[in-house]
């Protein structure tokens, strides 16, 4: 159901000198304005207003902005009062308007009846969220694309394939003496690998947009004493990790976030893989590996005399992630002749500093590829694990069809896969995933 009461909310509070912004939205919010101006206000007019209490006297003079329903944010009445940034002026001005008959907003209440107004789709409400937080420009765009409707638009596009695919498998029940034949003739295969197609390639984007948004998580894997730690405190311009020249002297876990050219990366510093480790190191390699399962990126570090067990620590990466292998300490050994594997190569020293800028500029592209291209959006996990169930749902209909060619269950399987994708814009949604995202937003917002 449509709120129908009156919100307040101080939108922006920068401090005495600058700009305070008092929101409002609902039924009653050009009421309240008039009360508080004792003026008549014009529909999407700046009105230099002064505000007062109940008793006359003056609260603060500023600018009063109506917009009426429906053409506002919200999709209700909203009036805008810009004054005096000053916290008790604004914190007047907003108990003034509670006593008016409006009531505080909760976290990101004014986009949450935006979306329920129709006005934004619930990956748009999510990406204001993401403007707001974001700490540099790649991320600033990639969530202008999204709150734009660019991610939106795509899953629309797909959603719109889907029902048209589900539409003719349920022709075919409809009429089954026809069925067998129907499934059969190759046209619904080749629709449901294009919306595979489609949906792969949409899920590629959107986990590279959340590697955008949230930080690339990245490893460090090797054997021990190849410098792990070394590079770790190279990357992040400090003595984060005890380094010495005893091998296994990192037995946990050790996590430092850095930035890159704006883009934030969590560096995972972990014990050295080996044979016959004592009881507290196997515990330090048996959390490596579980690091390592929630891996964006693996730094393989490689000392000159660990190169012949290049392919036994290639065993030890996840299926998905990137992989750059580190031949370290390069300013002591010969760089030819190394092995190769997989992944892409760079030899570096963590000492001398050598190879590191290079390093650096590999992480970064791995952290957000593509972020310059026109179509970069920003994505959050639930989207990506949305978009991953749609790809499971459809390679299960796809098994069904061609091996059971039984209509209901493919039927059933192509229901599941256009929940799962109404579920990013919000055609499809549960009250408490609302609640769990609008409450992670500013408050007037």
């Amino acid at each position: 159901m449509t709120p129908r009461d009156t919100i307040a909310a101080i939108a922006t509070a920068p401090g005495a000198g600058a700009i305070g912004i008092v929101r409002l939205s609902g039924a009653g919010a050009a009421r309240i304005a008039r009360d508080l101006a004792r003026l008549e206000p014009r529909p999407r007019h700046a009105h230099y207003a002064t505000l007062r209490d109940d008793a006359g006297a003056v609260i603060d003079r500023g600018l009063l902005l109506w917009f009426p329903a429906p053409h506002s944010f919200t999709g209700e009445d909203v009036v805008e009062l810009q004054v005096h940034g000053a916290p008790v002026l604004l914190a007047r001005l907003l108990a003034r308007c509670i006593e008016l008959g409006a009531r505080p907003a909760r976290a990101g209440e004014f986009s949450e009846r935006a979306f329920l107004n129709g006005k934004i789709d619930l990956a748009q409400a999510e990406a204001i969220a993401d403007l707001i937080a974001a700490q540099s420009e790649a991320q600033a765009r990639a969530a202008l694309r999204s709150l734009e409707g660019a991610f939106s638009q795509r899953v629309r596009e797909l959603l719109a394939a889907l029902i048209a695919l589900r539409l003719q498998v349920e022709a075919a029940l409809d009429f089954p003496e026809e069925e067998i034949d129907f499934l059969g003739d190759g046209e619904i295969l080749a629709q449901l690998d294009a919306l595979r197609s489609a949906v792969a390639e949409l899920l590629a984007e959107a986990e590279r947009g959340q590697r955008l948004r949230d930080g690339l998580h990245a490893v460090i894997l090797g054997a021990p004493n190849a410098g792990k730690s070394s590079l770790l405190n190279s990357l992040a311009g400090a003595d984060r990790a005890i380094v010495t020249a005893v091998a296994g002297t990192t037995r946990d876990l050790l996590r430092e976030a850095i930035r890159i050219d704006g883009v934030e990366i969590t560096l995972v510093d972990t014990a050295g893989l080996r044979t016959a480790p004592d009881a507290i190191e196997a515990e330090g390699m048996r959390r490596a590996r579980a690091e390592l399962a929630r891996a964006d990126l693996v730094l393989l570090v490689l000392a000159p005399e660990d190169e012949d067990r290049l392919p036994t620590l290639q065993r030890e990466l996840p299926v998905g992630a990137a992989v750059i292998v580190v031949h370290n300490k390069s300013d002591l050994a010969d760089r030819s002749g190394h092995a190769r594997g997989v992944g892409e190569h760079l030899h570096v020293s963590a000492t001398s500093g050598a190879g590191l800028a290079e390093l650096r500029a590999a992480i970064r592209r791995h952290a957000a590829p593509g972020e310059g291209s026109e179509g970069s959006f920003s994505a959050r996990a639930r989207h990506v694990a949305a978009l991953a169930r749609v790809a499971a749902a459809l390679a299960s209909a796809r098994e069904r069809l061609l091996h059971e060619r039984a209509g209901e269950l493919v039927a059933e399987e192509l229901r599941l896969a256009q929940q799962a994708l109404s579920e990013i814009t919000g055609e499809f949604r549960a009250d408490d995933l609302l609640g769990a995202i609008f409450a992670g937003f500013c408050i007037g917002k």
